[in-house]
């Protein structure tokens, strides 16, 4: 048994316990939240600063972490994106040993679980022995070339059955965006995925997309072009590209949008009248280093939307952390409460990957992981402030 007491004990789901302290057995599993007054404390590992639940990371790409620095920052999605599909020479070796290095930074931040995307079955051995809990999203596209859906899917249905079921670590079928997804290929993802599955989609990281999708213009008109696939059959909707997504979407899902950096109020109360599963994964340092801009998350807020955060990859952001995350948007857009953010960084995303029976927050009979953060009474993030895994 052990017992760790700070100066705030966050438990998520309840008010924050000054003093507090947070008994576990020896595997991290909680028996009880008290106060400090009720023990001796010569039994009681006591730190300066408050005690949260472990991190939860909703949105990374756990096979790109050998591209870290290959990407310029600032260059707008559709170059970024084109850095990354052409992007060939390093090793198998390289690529495996930047997998392992980026999950231990990611376990050393005080991440418990990821929601992962894979196109490659890279990254199932990392999982298999990894201390995070993984939910792998096996990301499917087919540009919008109704003679690509079957096959695109037979090939990626194959990366899904070799992805990493091990300790606890699930998997889906998703669809990669609005903009590389035939209603076909829609069609056959829904088909796989039972209704308990989380499904992640990107959305509206970029002005672009929502130009494609309203009156076919835009930067996505010489994306295609340059990868040789003729869209001449595409009609534009008249709508931001949600809806479409809407369209083809399972409501029963746990559905989660990923960057919503262009994401308007109308958009987000659309969504969520359509499903009350929706979440909303932010990425800030990513949306920062691709476009920089940051979604508007008072719109979020007022909305009550789930929001999550996620890191996005090393080819798109300078480290795998959730605290960072957390320090950015505390920078640049400082009305946000740290215990806000504090919930998405926590329960909302356990819940958004359905991992919430054991991550997410500290309550009896859960093995969420405990995080020490060097704050004080102000709780305000800064560039010193640091995670400590206690647990």
């Amino acid at each position: 048994m052990k017992k760790f007491s700070a100066d705030i004990v966050f438990t998520v789901v309840s008010e924050p316990i000054t003093n507090g302290v947070v008994v576990t057995d020896d595997e991290g599993k909680i028996l009880q939240i008290d106060s400090r007054a009720n023990h001796d404390p010569s039994s009681v590992d006591i730190r300066k600063g408050v005690i949260v639940p472990g991190f939860v990371n909703t949105h990374c790409h756990l096979e790109l972490s050998h591209m870290k620095g290959k990407a310029d920052t600032g260059t707008g999605l559709l170059p970024f994106l084109k850095t990354v599909v052409n992007f060939r020479d390093i090793s198998m070796e390289e690529i495996l040993d930047a997998i392992a290095k980026a999950d231990q930074e990611m376990y050393d931040g005080g991440i418990v679980a990821v929601g992962d995307i894979s196109n490659k079955l890279d990254t199932a051995g990392q999982k298999d022995k990894s201390k995070i809990r993984y939910y792998t999203f096996v990301e499917m596209f087919d540009f919008f070339q109704d003679s690509w859906t079957e096959k695109s899917f037979n090939d990626y249905k194959a990366v899904y059955d070799g992805q990493s079921t091990a300790h606890g670590n699930r998997k889906s079928c998703v669809p990669h965006s609005p903009y590389t997804v035939t209603p076909g290929l829609f069609q056959r993802i829904r088909e796989v995925n039972e209704d308990e599955a989380t499904i992640s989609i990107h959305n509206q990281e970029t002005a672009h997309e929502d130009a494609f999708f309203q009156n076919k213009t835009g930067d996505f008109l010489e994306f295609y072009k340059s990868f040789g696939f003729p869209i001449e059959h595409f009609q534009p909707t008249g709508k931001n590209s949600i809806y479409y997504a809407l369209q083809y979407l399972n409501p029963k899902n746990r559905n989660l949008f990923v960057h919503n950096t262009m994401t308007p109020p109308v958009d987000i109360q659309a969504a969520q009248a359509w499903s009350d599963r929706i979440y909303w994964a932010t990425c800030a340092n990513a949306n920062l280093y691709i476009e920089n801009r940051m979604p508007f998350y008072k719109h979020f807020i007022d909305n009550n939307a789930r929001l999550t955060i996620g890191t996005d990859s090393l080819t798109s952001n300078w480290q795998l952390s959730v605290l960072e995350e957390m320090k950015t948007i505390a920078r640049f857009q400082s009305y946000v409460p740290f215990e806000t953010m504090l919930r998405w960084a926590t329960l909302n995303g356990a819940q958004a990957l359905g991992f919430e029976a054991d991550f997410g927050s500290i309550e009896i009979g859960k093995k969420p992981g405990l995080n020490l953060l060097n704050l004080g009474s102000d709780l305000k993030l800064t560039a010193d402030t640091k995670v400590s895994r206690l647990i």
